[in-house]
């Protein structure tokens, strides 16, 4: 960790502990990307029934929040950019006349740079979305067609032109690093790219192969090989130097904003504050309990419809609620707070926490626990070795 950033770290702490945020899963997209595994089609023959049934579990559900004021709205897919005007105002109306919604609330709007117009923009700010995130994923042609995008590395830049002329409260763009034959001046040209073009906030992603995608099929049938850690481990180094050079906070492993630019609505998923989720695969946090939907757009649409179950929940052991909090406080620069973990924490782990600060990975700071910057690149794995055992 730099320490310069401690200052803005200890002022950034549980931002708006106590208030809520609301997700909605709008799951269609123009084309399915060569490495995604979210929840989406390709076709819009089930988007009516859907945003119908996303409008009733609204409805039935708003009051799992209990009336705290909602402090981040976000549209996420798939790609919500599919949708008109009028869909998304159809929506935000129903939050508003539902729910209490704070003044300075952040809602955001994932969209892919062909659907980034003027027209566009001004219908999205005028229904008060203050903050969109750009699906780039590469400034390269032959690497956007390899991964099916739906657009170009022009419209890529047009887009974010629109988008730093526009006014919003903020944005950001995605980037994947680790992509197969990539080396590191790949890496920097990209990141040359999107600093030279002026982003207040990056997400860079290290390309990986989930089930059920079409790069796990490329990589099984060996047409596709991905390179060694070691590389990837160079490009994430040097992803992080990059960014401090250019005044960008790295707050999150994978995510990197000016002041007063991070996600509020991610940052409140990683500081376990309560959140609800709507529409097919979405998921939902009270603080003790996870629901999911279940990631079919037409028994979603039908369950909601006849009140059939549509949805799957677990009850968080203590045990569980901890390995959370170390699986994602761990991965942001406000890391996890020691006492609520509780003695039988520190008991169980105390070898663990030793040999990881003795390794300078770890480090324990105003009763907080951290990654230094060696440990992010071990995230998971030292999250995982803090675990407690299931009870």
């Amino acid at each position: 960790m730099n320490h310069g950033d401690v200052g803005y770290i200890r002022a950034s702490v549980q931002h708006h502990p106590n208030v809520a945020g609301l997700y909605f899963h709008i799951p269609f997209c123009h084309r399915a990307c060569t490495y995604c595994d979210f929840h989406f089609s390709t076709s819009l023959r089930t988007k009516e029934p859907v945003l119908a049934a996303m409008r009733r579990e609204l409805r039935e559900r708003i009051g799992e929040l209990k009336d705290e004021p909602l402090d981040s709205i976000y549209f996420g897919g798939g790609t919500p950019s599919l949708l008109g005007p009028d869909e998304l105002a159809m929506l935000l109306g129903d939050v508003r006349s539902l729910a209490p919604v704070a003044p300075d609330a952040e809602i955001t709007l994932e969209a892919n740079p062909d659907d980034i117009h003027a027209g566009a923009l001004d219908a999205w700010q005028g229904l008060g979305i203050n903050r969109v995130s750009l699906g780039v994923q590469s400034f390269r042609e032959d690497r956007l067609r390899w991964m099916n995008r739906s657009h170009g590395a022009r419209q890529s830049l047009e887009a974010i032109a629109r988008l730093a002329r526009a006014g919003l409260a903020t944005w950001t763009i995605d980037l994947i690093y680790g992509l197969p034959g990539m080396d590191l001046a790949e890496w920097d040209e990209q990141l040359t790219i999107a600093l030279d073009h002026g982003m207040p906030h990056l997400s860079a992603y290290c390309l990986t192969v989930e089930t059920r995608t079409a790069l796990h099929k490329q990589v099984a049938d060996g047409r596709v090989q991905l390179p060694a850690d070691a590389d990837q481990a160079a490009q994430f180094e040097h992803l992080m130097q990059r960014m401090h050079r250019a005044g960008l906070v790295q707050y999150e492993i994978s995510n990197f904003g000016k002041e007063d630019h991070f996600a509020r609505h991610n940052t409140s998923y990683w500081q376990g504050v309560p959140y609800l989720g709507i529409g097919p695969s979405a998921h939902s946090y009270d603080g003790l309990h996870r629901r999911w939907n279940v990631a079919n757009n037409v028994r979603y649409a039908q369950g909601v419809e006849r009140g059939d179950r549509y949805w799957e929940q677990e009850t968080l052991t203590p045990a569980q609620r901890i390995n959370e909090r170390l699986m994602t406080g761990l991965r942001t620069i406000w890391g996890v707070e020691l006492a609520p973990l509780g003695d039988e924490f520190s008991r169980l782990n105390a070898s663990t926490l030793n040999r990881y600060l003795a390794l300078d990975e770890l480090e324990i700071r105003d009763g907080r626990l951290l990654l230094t910057a060696k440990g992010r690149h071990f995230a998971d794995r030292i999250a995982s070795d803090l675990f407690m055992p299931a009870t």
